[in-house]
């Protein structure tokens, strides 16, 4: 079934690894482009030709989420050059379309909050968000769309560079899923038990205590760059949606549109559901 209209978006998420863009004329996105962070040429190059596919449209806009400041200044002047039309910013010029009950003062990376959002927002109840990359992520959102806060773990390969350089024995690696026995016969097949088994334990233990907290077991969400990687098949995760922070970016685009467009998008009507929320186990591009 085809969505109904909503202003097409121009998304870019600036990471600490990547730049990502990707054109929402819909609900899911119609590409997705990753370019490496030191890469602004390139990213602004992606955004023009993505752009313009979208460019016509009265309502289209570009927006941008970070939580990379020292690439996201520059690039937000470059866009503007390149692109002729105002780049705005999230937080900055648009809030996060969802609650928050946290500690006075707290300041979650606006990650953490657009995941939130976009996995309430099609999912419209209590969930478990979990971002593998960089660092990992695991945030609770109740059921009435209030982000709780998580946790905040460093990232399989940040634990495999941890490992190499504060130590004076253990190599440098790659991550990867760890195959055959149960246990490393070599430093490199430990290490890598380590940080694998360690970060889906991590996940497994979070969820258990968030949902005694709450009294009952959450959907559960991953998403980020190494997400596919550890939980597609893992029991306790529902879906794999790989670019939830993109989706939180369109969602607030169009909120500050139009807010009762929000509204419309969390209705829980299936039929309006992404793609990526009607599977299980979806990898990256």
């Amino acid at each position: 079934m085809k969505d109904t209209r909503q202003p097409p978006v121009l998304a870019i998420q600036i990471g600490n690894t990547r730049i990502k863009l990707a054109v929402f004329q819909g609900v899911d996105p119609e590409e997705t482009v990753f370019v490496e962070k030191a890469d602004l040429a390139g990213a602004v190059e992606a955004a023009a030709r993505l752009y313009e596919l979208i460019a016509a449209e009265s309502d289209a806009s570009v927006v941008i989420a970070s939580v990379n400041e020292p690439v996201a200044g520059p690039l937000v002047g470059m866009l503007r050059d390149q692109l002729t039309t105002e780049v705005y910013r999230v937080p900055q010029d648009m809030p996060v379309p969802i609650g928050t009950c946290l500690a006075e003062g707290a300041t979650p990376g606006v990650d953490r909050l657009l995941n939130a959002a976009a996995a309430f927002a099609q999912l419209k109840q209590a969930c478990i968000v979990i971002d593998a990359g960089t660092c990992i992520t695991v945030d609770f959102v109740d059921g009435e769309g209030v982000f709780h806060g998580g946790a905040i773990a460093p990232g399989v390969r940040m634990q495999l560079k941890a490992l190499h350089e504060q130590t004076a024995a253990l190599p440098q690696i790659d991550f990867a899923v760890p195959e055959g026995t149960a246990w490393g016969a070599d430093t490199r097949e430990a290490m890598l038990r380590g940080v694998y088994h360690g970060a889906r334990g991590l996940a497994w233990r979070l969820i258990e205590k968030y949902a005694e907290q709450y009294g009952g077991f959450p959907l559960v969400v991953a998403t980020g760059g190494d997400a596919a990687t550890l939980f597609a098949d893992d029991e306790l995760v529902n879906q794999v949606v790989p670019d939830l922070v993109l989706r939180g970016i369109a969602l607030a685009a169009r909120g500050a549109l139009d807010p009762e467009a929000v509204s419309r998008l969390i209705e829980p009507d299936s039929r309006s559901m992404g793609s990526a929320f009607r599977s299980t186990g979806e990898t990256p591009d």
